[in-house]
């Protein structure tokens, strides 16, 4: 009797909880419900190790679907790696907003259909037709939607593809609606199912939000450069920014609030490493070939800005290096003898190397324009770097000696901080859309895709589209082995679980 009495006193209370509700929490996601009638409701299933969603719905029709959701307030970006595990005609999968559970209601779909291209789906009013906006991509399995205000986006791809992108305007959802994936068919009799992988539901910053703001949240991933897949291992609610990898591929290395941080890749724990007095530190973090000295660049105001340091790897008191900044380190020498950075003299930024032991500085480049991020390949014989000497900020490379500067990348994007794995043959860098930086800017909390592509040459992928930018990848961060890749997401504090991470 007092379920039956609760159970009333909830549909009294809220009405669009049905017989198919189920209110109990699952992964990231406050409740399911199947929307409209369907002859066989399922559970979904959230496995911890995979950090993947299952999602099931037999016979939904009445505007049917399984909808796993979340209450979200405001504007938010929601991200997943979707696939269909049994693919039919008329199977759909995706994300979903809406105003209500019940059917009928105005809502906006990111959909993937099973035999069209993937659309932004919208009903503008309660009760009304369902209307689309059809990307031209078959087959998507990155599926995104953004909403800012009354916009709604969708940004679709194939996995290794840049996203294609259509919106429509002025559609009031309300302020607090429900989010969340969903899987529908439109047979009758037939069951479709849904596996989603890498689910991020970030909230946008403000405007004005500054890397240092303690309400912006942070997300470390590690990312599997061979499956894509990428895993949540840590989240922190500040600005944590440019992981390193240790050597022995026990740790991580990044920084954050100007302190230096290693991170447990087994106990999955945080430490403060000892910089002694040196506390300003910023993104600008490398390790030496051989792992055992890790170069510094923190902020000294009377100095002109950031200075370059090289301290211990387990810690203690850093040696200066640089004499004035602003100075922002970006390699190291296979030997161990040089350093590259990135340097501003008499108001412009070039390339310059300077020995461990500090001394003169030799400039490497000299065009007109912004040249930063320079790093050695592990045999010695090339600098990468990128430059916007040509309006568009690409990659290039040249000799050790500044001799035979080349483009890399065409252009197509901007393109920042270029990292060659350790066995010399790929290299990963940011990319930045046109429409949203100039040629010279990397600012944080935008989208961004990481791109990979041979040493050797020819087309990039990509192999990350993630909410973020300055602070994701700027310095070194492949594994030892080559198979992996760190970097930083972001999102307001707000929306940090914990069951983002494994085993949580």
């Amino acid at each position: 009797m007092r379920t039956n009495f609760l159970l009333i006193i909830g549909l009294l209370i809220n009405p669009s909880i049905g017989a198919h509700a189920q209110q109990k929490s699952t992964g990231i996601f406050d409740g399911q419900n199947t929307i409209g009638t369907a002859t066989q409701p399922m559970a979904a299933r959230y496995t911890s190790t995979s950090q993947a969603y299952e999602l099931s719905s037999v016979g939904a029709v009445q505007d049917g679907a399984n909808f796993l959701w979340k209450r979200i307030k405001g504007d938010f970006i929601v991200y997943t790696r979707g696939h269909f595990q049994s693919k039919e005609p008329g199977h759909k999968i995706g994300w979903m907003a809406r105003a209500t559970l019940e059917p009928g209601s105005r809502q906006v779909s990111a959909a993937v259909n099973s035999d069209e291209p993937a659309s932004l789906e919208f009903r503008r009013t309660d009760g009304g037709s369902i209307d689309q906006t059809q990307t031209t991509v078959n087959n998507a399995d990155i599926i995104q939607l953004e909403r800012r205000g009354n916009t709604y986006t969708i940004r679709a791809a194939l996995f290794g593809e840049p996203f294609q992108v259509r919106e429509i305007t002025e559609i009031n959802l309300g302020d607090e609606i429900y989010v969340g994936l969903f899987v529908s068919t439109s047979h009758k009799n037939a069951a479709a199912k849904g596996v989603f992988q890498d689910v991020r539901i970030t909230v946008p910053v403000k405007a004005d939000a500054k890397p240092g703001r303690m309400d912006l949240g942070s997300r470390i991933e590690l990312l599997d450069i061979v499956t894509g897949k990428r895993e949540v291992i840590h989240t922190a609610p500040n600005s944590i920014q440019a992981p390193n990898w240790t050597t022995d591929g026990k740790t991580l290395i990044y920084n954050g609030q100007g302190m230096i941080y290693t991170f447990d890749l087994t106990s999955r724990q945080q430490k403060v490493l000892n910089t002694d007095n040196i506390k300003n530190n910023n993104n600008d973090h490398v390790l030496s070939f051989d792992g055992k000295l890790l170069g510094l660049s923190s902020g000294v105001s009377e100095l002109g800005g950031s200075i370059i340091y090289t301290v211990p790897v387990t810690g203690g008191t850093p040696r200066q290096i640089t004499p004035k900044g602003p100075s922002y380190l970006h390699g190291w020498s296979p030997d161990g003898k040089s350093l590259v950075f990135c340097g501003s003299r008499n108001n412009e930024y070039d390339v310059y190397k300077v020995s461990v032991d500090g001394g003169p500085e030799v400039r490497l480049t000299d065009a007109k324009g912004l040249d930063d991020g320079p790093e050695f390949t592990p045999d010695g014989n090339y600098i990468y770097f990128n430059s916007n000497r040509t309006g568009t900020m690409q990659v290039w490379r040249m000799k050790p000696d500044g001799s035979q500067q080349e483009a890399v990348t065409d252009g197509e994007f901007h393109d920042w901080f270029p990292h060659i794995s350790p066995d010399g043959n790929w290299i990963v860098f940011l990319s930045f859309l046109k429409d949203e930086v100039a040629a010279g800017d990397h600012p944080a909390y935008k989208h961004v895709y990481l791109r990979m592509m041979p040493v050797k040459g020819g087309k990039p992928t990509v192999i990350a589209y993630l909410y973020g930018g300055q602070g994701s990848i700027n310095t070194p961060s492949w594994s030892p082995d080559s198979k992996r890749i760190a970097f930083v997401s972001n999102t307001d504090v707000s929306t940090l679980s914990p069951i983002e991470i494994t085993g949580n």
